[in-house]
C-alpha cells in the first residue's frame, strides 16, 4: 500500500464510508474497500440499502445468544466459541468488519440495548470481550469494540451529556475497553454518540487520543457509529479516523478546505489515513463460501445452555421428572430469543420450546398439554390436569433507540402466573427477556423460576435440555435483580433532563452499591442455583508484593451430577483516602467438575485488583493496609475469606497554601514537624499540653486551607517555615505509578 500516490481530496475521501456499509478503495495505491457488517450476536448483511421503510432485510445467519445471555455465561471460552463462529460466518458473507461486542456497562436495567451488553461489572465485560475478539480476529475477520464511551441509555442517546466523575470513568466505565484494547487488540474501536461531560465523543479528544492511544497504547482504527460524527474537522483533530456512513463528498470537503485553508496540518489527514490504510488489510482476501448452518445451529444451542439461570428450585422441582407436563404461554409457541435494532438476525432457523420440551418429554414416556396465550382460566384448567406446569413469560420487546419505563410483566402474564400456581400441583416459570424484571407479585408462588434470557435461535432446544436435565444450569446473573426500580442506584438520576444525565450514584453501580449501602434484593450478582452442589475449602492468600497476591481455594462437587461452577473473588477494604464500595469483583474461573471430584484453583492477582483511581495524582493506587480476599457464591453470600496487608504506594501529597490544617498536621513526612512548631515559641508550661487543651480548636481547624488558618493564628507560624516544610513535601514520590494528564477537555 502506497498512500502517497494520492491526493488530498482522496485521502479525504478515504476518512469516510463509501455509502452505508463500504469504505472506499484505491487499487492505484493498493487498497481495497473492506464491507463493514452488524453484530454483535449474528452477521447482518443487509439484501438492500434503502431504509425507507426502516432496517432491511439481512443475508440469512444464525442468531447465536446475545450478550445478555453470554455474560450470565460467566466464561470466556463460551465468549470465544461464539466469536469463533461469527467469523466463519462473516467470511462467508463478504464481511471484513464486524460491529460488536458491546462492552457499555449496564448501569440502569432500563436501558433499551442492555441484551446487547454483557453485565453490570467491568471486569465480567472486558474479560469476555477479549475473549470474543480474540476468537474473531483469529479467524481473519475485524472487531469493533464499542460504544466508547459512558453509552448507558438510549433516551436522547444523539445529544445526551453524560457527566461522569475521573475516578467513575476510570473504575467502572473505561476498565472493559481498556481490556479489550491492552489484550486483544481489535481492528477497531467505535465512538458513541453521546456527549461526555459536554463534548461529543467523535470529537473527545481526550477520551480518543490521550486515554486510548497514549495511555492505552492503542494503536488501529477509531471508526464513529453511523451517524455520530457532529463536526468532521473536530473529529479528525481529535483522533477519529473513520466516518461512516459516507455522506457523499460532503465530510471530504470539509477536511480539504480545512488544510487548504491551513486550519489544520496535512500530517493530521496522513495520521489518519495510514490506520485506515492498514485496516483495508482486511479486504486482502474476498473469498466467500459457506458456512454449516446446522452446525452452528447446534453450537448456538449449547453456547445457550451454559447461559441460562436457575433462580429458584423449591423442593427440587427442576430437573423435570413428571409423566404429564402443562406448557402454558404464547412464548412458548412464539419465542422472543432476540432484540431488536440493528442487531437483528435473520435466523437460519428457530427452535419452538414446545415443540423441543414435547420431544424430550416423549423420549422420557412424558406427555404435553399446552394453553396458548395468556388466559388465566384456559391455563389454570390445563395445569390442573398435569404434574408439573411450566410458563413461558418474558417482556414485549427491547430494542435500540429507546428504554423501558418499567421492569414489569405485562399484567395478563403475571395474572396467568399467579392463576397457574393456585391450580398446579408444581409451577416453574421461564423467563425470555433481554434486560431483567420485576419477579414481584408472584415470586413466592411458583416452585422454580428459569432465567432464559433472548437465547438466541436455538434458545427453544437449550431451554428444553435445562429444564429436563441434559443440561445441568450453571449460569449466574451477570446484573443484579431488584425488589424495586426506585431501589436501583441510578434510579434519580436516569435517563437526565435538559440535555445531561449525571451519574450521581459514581462508582457505585450494580452490586457494588446494594452491598455497600445494605439494600436487599431479589436475586444478586453472581447467583445461580444447579443440579449438583459445591462447596469451596482452604482459601489461602499469599501477598507476593507490595501490591499483589495469590489466592488458592478448593472446589469440591459434592453432589451426584456433574456440572459447571463459578468461583468468583472479591476483594474488601476500607484503606486509602476514598470510599470503597464493600466488595468488588476482582477475579473469576469458571470450572467443570464431575460428581465427587475436588480441584485447586488458583488466582494471581495483581496491582489493580487492589487499586483505586485517585484524581489528585491522576494515577492508580493501592493504598497500604489490611485487605480481605473473600470467595462469594455470589456479591451477597461470601463463603470464605482471608485477610492480608498489602505496603501498597508511598503516597505522600505535596503541600501548598490551600493544604488543609488537618492534612499539614497528618503529613507522613513533615507532619511532626508542623505540629512541633506550633507550640515551638511558646512558654514550655503551655507547649507541652498544647495540642490536648486546644483539641477542639484544631478540630475546627483540620477542614481549614492553610492560607485561612495562618490569618486566624496570626504568628504562630513564620512564612520561612512553611515555606521549607513545602519544599520538602514537593521533594517526595507522589505514588509507585504517578500518571498526570491534562485536564479533561476537547
Amino acid at each position: 500500500m502506497d498512500t502517497t500516490k494520492l491526493t488530498l481530496e482522496q485521502k479525504a475521501e478515504l476518512l469516510s464510508g463509501q455509502g452505508q456499509w463500504r469504505t472506499h478503495g484505491y487499487p492505484e495505491a493498493g487498497l481495497g474497500s473492506i464491507f463493514l457488517g452488524d453484530g454483535p450476536h449474528g452477521v447482518r448483511r443487509e439484501v438492500v440499502e434503502d431504509y425507507s421503510k426502516g432496517i432491511p432485510e439481512s443475508v440469512p445467519a444464525t442468531c447465536f445468544p446475545p450478550a445478555v445471555a453470554i455474560g450470565s455465561s460467566w466464561d470466556p471460552e463460551v465468549a470465544g466459541r461464539l466469536g469463533a463462529a461469527l467469523g466463519r460466518e462473516a467470511r462467508a458473507a463478504g464481511v471484513h468488519l464486524l460491529l460488536g461486542p458491546g462492552v457499555n456497562i449496564k448501569r440502569s436495567p432500563l436501558c433499551g440495548r442492555n441484551f446487547e451488553y454483557f453485565s453490570e461489572d467491568p471486569l465480567v465485560s472486558g474479560v469476555l470481550g477479549s475473549a470474543y475478539v480474540r476468537a474473531l480476529q483469529n479467524e481473519g475477520v475485524g472487531a469493533s469494540v464499542k460504544h466508547f464511551a459512558a453509552n448507558n441509555q438510549e433516551t436522547d442517546r444523539m445529544r445526551i451529556s453524560a457527566d461522569v466523575d475521573e475516578r467513575t470513568l476510570r473504575e467502572i466505565y473505561f476498565p472493559a475497553f481498556e481490556r479489550v484494547v491492552t489484550e486483544a487488540h481489535p481492528a477497531t474501536v467505535m465512538c458513541s454518540y453521546n456527549r461526555l461531560n459536554g463534548v461529543y465523543t467523535s470529537q473527545h479528544r481526550w477520551l480518543l487520543t490521550d486515554v486510548l492511544r497514549t495511555e492505552w497504547g492503542y494503536t488501529g482504527t477509531v471508526i464513529s457509529d453511523w451517524g455520530a460524527v457532529v463536526n468532521r474537522v473536530a473529529a479528525l483533530v481529535a483522533g477519529l479516523d473513520l466516518e461512516m456512513p459516507g455522506t457523499g463528498g460532503h465530510s471530504a470537503q470539509k477536511i480539504v478546505d480545512a488544510v487548504r485553508s491551513g486550519r489544520i496540518e496535512e500530517s493530521i489527514v496522513d495520521r489518519s489515513v495510514a490506520r485506515v490504510a492498514e485496516l483495508a488489510r482486511l479486504g486482502n482476501d474476498e473469498e466467500q463460501g459457506t458456512f454449516d448452518a446446522p452446525a452452528h445451529h447446534a453450537l448456538a444451542r449449547k453456547l445457550a445452555a451454559d447461559c441460562v439461570v436457575l433462580l429458584k428450585n423449591d423442593n427440587a422441582v427442576l430437573p423435570l421428572e413428571e409423566t404429564t407436563i402443562a406448557v402454558i404461554g404464547e412464548l412458548a409457541v412464539t419465542p422472543r430469543y432476540q432484540g431488536d435494532g440493528s442487531s437483528r438476525v435473520n435466523s437460519t432457523a428457530v427452535d419452538i420450546p414446545l415443540e423441543e420440551i414435547t420431544a424430550l418429554a416423549g423420549e422420557r414416556g412424558a406427555t404435553v398439554g399446552h394453553a396458548r396465550g395468556y388466559s388465566p382460566a384456559d391455563a389454570a384448567d390445563v395445569a390442573r390436569q398435569a404434574d408439573v406446569a411450566v410458563v413461558f413469560a418474558g417482556t414485549a420487546i427491547e430494542a435500540e433507540g429507546y428504554d423501558r419505563t418499567s421492569l414489569a410483566l405485562p399484567a395478563e402474564q403475571v395474572e396467568t402466573i399467579r392463576a397457574v400456581a393456585a391450580a398446579a400441583a408444581r409451577t416453574v416459570v421461564v423467563l425470555s427477556n433481554g434486560g431483567v424484571v420485576s419477579l414481584e407479585g408472584w415470586h413466592d408462588d411458583v416452585d422454580a423460576i428459569v432465567e432464559g434470557w433472548l437465547l438466541g435461535q436455538a434458545g427453544g432446544g437449550a431451554l428444553a435440555d435445562v429444564l429436563f436435565g441434559v443440561v445441568n444450569p450453571s449460569g449466574r446473573l451477570a446484573e443484579t435483580i431488584p425488589l424495586r426500580l426506585e431501589d436501583t442506584p441510578s434510579h434519580i438520576n436516569f435517563p437526565g433532563e435538559a440535555g445531561h444525565v449525571r451519574y450521581g450514584e459514581g462508582v457505585l453501580v450494580g452490586y457494588r452499591y446494594y452491598e455497600t449501602v445494605g439494600r436487599e434484593v431479589r436475586y444478586p450478582f453472581g447467583h445461580g442455583l444447579s443440579y449438583t452442589r459445591f462447596e469451596v475449602s482452604d482459601l489461602a492468600v499469599a501477598v507476593t508484593g507490595p501490591d499483589t497476591a495469590t489466592a488458592t481455594v478448593r472446589v469440591t462437587n459434592a453432589g451426584t451430577r456433574s456440572g459447571k461452577h463459578v468461583v468468583q473473588l472479591y476483594v474488601a477494604t476500607t484503606t486509602g483516602e476514598v470510599r470503597r464500595p464493600e466488595r468488588e469483583l476482582r477475579a473469576f474461573r469458571k470450572v467443570f467438575l464431575d460428581a465427587g471430584q475436588s480441584i485447586e484453583v488458583t488466582f494471581d492477582l495483581d496491582r489493580r485488583a487492589f487499586a483505586y483511581w485517585d484524581v489528585t495524582t491522576w494515577g492508580w493506587v493501592v493504598a497500604g493496609g489490611a485487605y480481605r480476599i473473600q470467595i462469594g457464591e455470589s456479591a451477597s453470600t461470601i463463603v470464605a475469606e482471608d485477610g492480608i496487608s498489602l505496603t501498597g504506594d508511598p503516597v505522600v501529597r505535596e503541600l501548598t497554601m490551600e493544604s488543609t490544617f488537618g492534612e499539614w498536621s497528618a503529613h507522613p513526612v513533615v507532619g511532626a514537624e508542623f505540629r512541633q512548631s506550633m507550640t515551638r515559641n511558646l512558654p514550655a508550661e503551655q507547649s507541652a499540653d498544647f495540642e490536648k487543651a486546644n483539641q477542639d480548636g484544631l478540630a475546627m481547624a483540620a477542614n481549614l486551607p492553610m492560607r485561612l488558618f495562618t490569618r486566624q493564628a496570626p504568628g504562630l507560624f513564620s512564612e520561612d517555615t512553611l515555606e521549607h516544610l513545602m519544599k520538602i513535601s514537593r521533594t517526595v514520590p507522589v505514588s509507585q505509578d504517578e500518571v498526570r494528564l491534562p485536564e479533561v477537555n476537547a
